[in-house]
């Protein structure tokens, strides 16, 4: 069973991206604070979760709790690198939530200072921490939007399906067509036996 809270005394804000090892598209980082009294039922690591039931926990959690959503497009992924991105796009959702937290748990092990909030880096925290698991939630159901939207636009790289990933057919478009502007070109879009000549 996932804990509440890392600490009580302060108000705590749980955060989490999504799209990190992704070929293309953005990544997007999501920042939750869970109100005291709120009990949301079925809240987990979203990667545990089936779309339906993601689908399912996104309105409750939107509708229930403190929360922001951000994102960093390839071309600034390519420029600060992937780890920095997502750490600003964690630092941009916890800019817009209209509440600030006194305390920030992070999932992962790296995280740089947010103004003076201290704050805890927690690898695999998704699973441990409720506001980390439903920041897990919206970074994900958030960005698989985002990437069928694009699928509309670009067809060929099957988005709606493979989210970005580096799955076989994804890059077998690349291999076939080329990237497009959505891709991150900083990547290995190809293993070197498909490279592009």
């Amino acid at each position: 069973m996932l804990e509440k809270y890392f600490q009580k005394k302060r108000l705590e804000a749980g955060c989490d991206e999504a799209g990190r090892g992704c070929l293309a598209g953005p990544v997007f980082a999501a920042a939750v604070i869970i109100p005291n009294g709120i009990e949301i039922e079925g809240l987990n690591d979203s990667k545990l979760l089936t779309k339906k039931k993601r689908q399912l926990l996104r309105p409750i959690i939107e509708k229930q709790c403190i929360w922001a959503v951000a994102q960093i497009l390839p071309k600034e992924i390519d420029k600060i690198n992937i780890l920095n991105a997502s750490i600003k796009a964690m630092q941009l959702a916890l800019q817009q939530l209209y509440q600030q937290p006194q305390y920030i748990i992070i999932d992962g092990n790296r995280f740089k200072p947010y103004g003076t909030i201290p704050y805890t880096t927690i690898v695999k925290g998704d699973g441990k921490y409720l506001s980390i698991a439903a920041a897990s939630i919206l970074a994900k159901t958030h960005r698989d939007e985002h990437m069928e939207k694009l699928s509309k636009q670009f067809p060929e790289y099957k988005w709606h399906k493979n989210k970005g990933y580096p799955t076989k057919e994804h890059r077998e478009a690349i291999k076939l067509i080329g990237p497009c502007k959505h891709h991150r070109m900083s990547f290995t879009l190809l293993p070197s036996q498909l490279v592009l000549f």
